[in-house]
């Protein structure tokens, strides 16, 4: 059974105003009434008024001329819906350290998956108040409500008691005494059925289903169903629920670089013996550092191979430990794998003699030199079943399996392939031979020994795909060449003597 934990923040627009202008009030001072405007169809309205300005009869969605008649010390600024999202988006971020699985809900609102998580905070009624009191320091007034149900959890937060928490199965108990609009109905239904007489959720449970469905709607039952978890209601978690992570929670908060590094190691510590206790390993792990202004800092590591070596994993996350900024502390540490993937257990060699393999000696260097230099910037070059040089290399990952085509012997190719061809002057004897000199970056070279020519053209189903005038759209005749002080390049010629243009000559790589 699932358990569900609502957050609800009300008046959500003026909190997160005042979080973003801390001076404008004093804490300790209500000040004037306050109201935030929005612009619908060239009238102002308010989209928002603080408590005091609420009991002097402003209301949203009230036209602003109006309220300012009414309330002349009336004190307004513009609404900024999208601060108002990207706040909640970062009050979601937070809430991980509670569940890894959070959904946002509306523009005020969150919902946390506690399933097998409340444990860590001594129960589901520890963990309620912990979650309040922390929003309550920051200045965020919240209300949260945990039942087995989506639906239950919401209609309690707004309309139940503080704290509320309703016993798996008896969601339907917890919610019968609230309003209808408890149950998030349309507006058109939740504003006709008080008039019919049904101001309670307990009254529509005794009415036929039928008949509130035809009178008001599928979407009505809906709702109750769905509050009652006689109907599934998909979550959108912002990020994917994985149940691959862990935490790390501190009585004090920390914030010295050596204890960052040491609670990083403790918690990859966690995360990589649950993955040896299911045989497995990931290729991509996550440590987030939870400051105490609810801001988080993660850190990441990946690897060339799938793992669960702990102390490897910390050697490469504590370089990147200088980009956390611990503020006045960290107070809790999460953890995360992805990518997870079966692993055997790997057994010691009998044989002495015997070293390691070639992909155990390079993934440690290669997981350090991707980590510090990016997972784009370190790749192997692997053939490609093409003739054309451009096409005939793809980069793969270092320690991914070997490709399928194999290099021709007959047809080698340079250590170096230029990104693009570059220009030359070549002389030869006669036109059709290879060139005794030729002139590249202002520097001449006279040629002792050539082979070829290999003669190139374009692949006929790719013709007219990325031609150009160094592209592989003409024939080009290719030649290795050695000059008098040994360097070896890989030139061309494109087009023929007789042809209607002179033929142009290229270098596009070197062997060595």
């Amino acid at each position: 059974m699932a358990r569900i934990l609502s957050v609800w923040c009300p008046n959500w627009p003026i909190t997160t105003w005042r979080r973003r202008n801390p001076g404008y009030v004093k804490p300790a001072d209500a000040g004037p009434p306050f109201a935030l405007l929005v612009s619908e169809a060239g009238t102002r309205r308010l989209a928002a008024v603080d408590d005091t300005a609420r009991a002097l009869g402003l209301h949203p969605d009230q036209k602003a001329a109006d309220a300012l008649a009414l309330v002349p010390t009336l004190v307004t600024f513009d609404h900024d819906p999208a601060a108002d999202r990207a706040a909640l988006e970062g009050l979601s971020d937070w809430l991980v350290r509670f569940s890894p699985a959070v959904a946002i809900d509306g523009t005020d609102g969150l919902f946390l998956d506690i399933t097998g998580t409340d444990h860590l905070w001594g129960g589901e009624g520890e963990m309620l108040v912990d979650l309040v009191a922390r929003l309550a320091r920051w200045g965020v007034p919240a209300r949260a409500a945990i039942a087995d149900t989506a639906g239950a959890a919401w209609a309690l937060a707004r309309f139940g008691d503080d704290l509320a928490i309703a016993a798996p199965g008896e969601q339907r108990a917890a919610i019968e005494n609230l309003p209808v609009a408890a149950l998030r109905l349309e507006d058109a239904a939740e504003a006709q059925l008080p008039r019919l007489g049904l101001h309670h959720v307990g009254q529509l449970l005794t009415l036929p289903r039928a008949q509130l469905a035809k009178r008001f709607g599928l979407a009505a039952t809906l709702r109750l169903d769905q509050a009652l978890g006689m109907a599934a209601e998909a979550l959108t978690f912002r990020r994917p629920a994985n149940p691959w992570s862990d935490r790390v929670a501190f009585f004090e908060p920390i914030s010295a670089l050596e204890d960052l590094a040491r609670v990083a190691g403790d918690a990859l510590a966690l995360i990589c013996a649950r993955l040896e206790a299911e045989g497995r390993g990931a290729k991509r792990f996550e440590v987030v550092f939870h400051r105490l202004d609810g801001k988080a800092f993660p850190v990441r590591a990946g690897l060339a191979r799938i793992g669960r070596d702990a102390r490897r994993l910390t050697k490469l996350i504590v370089p990147k430990l200088d980009k956390v900024d611990p503020g006045f502390g960290v107070e809790v540490v999460t953890v995360h794998a992805y990518a997870v993937e079966p692993l055997a257990a790997a057994q010691d060699r009998l044989d002495a003699e015997t070293g390691a393999t070639l992909d155990e000696t390079l993934a440690p260097l290669i997981d350090r030199l991707v980590n510090r230099l990016g997972e784009n910037r370190v790749w192997r070059a692997d053939p490609h079943e093409s003739h054309v040089p451009e096409r005939a290399v793809v980069r793969n990952a270092p320690l991914d399996p070997p490709a399928a085509a194999q290099w021709d012997p007959d047809r080698p190719r340079p250590v170096r392939l230029f990104k693009r061809p570059e220009a030359i002057t070549a002389l030869a004897k006669v036109p059709d031979d290879p060139p005794v000199q030729f002139t590249w970056r202002g520097r001449s070279h006279r040629i002792r020994r050539a082979e070829g020519p290999e003669r190139i053209g374009q692949e006929w189903w790719r013709a007219g795909v990325g031609e150009t005038d160094t592209g592989p759209g003409k024939i080009r005749d290719y030649y290795r060449v050695e000059d008098d002080a040994g360097g070896r390049f890989w030139i061309y010629r494109q087009g023929f003597y007789d042809g209607d243009e002179a033929p142009k000559w290229w270098i596009h790589g070197l062997f060595g």
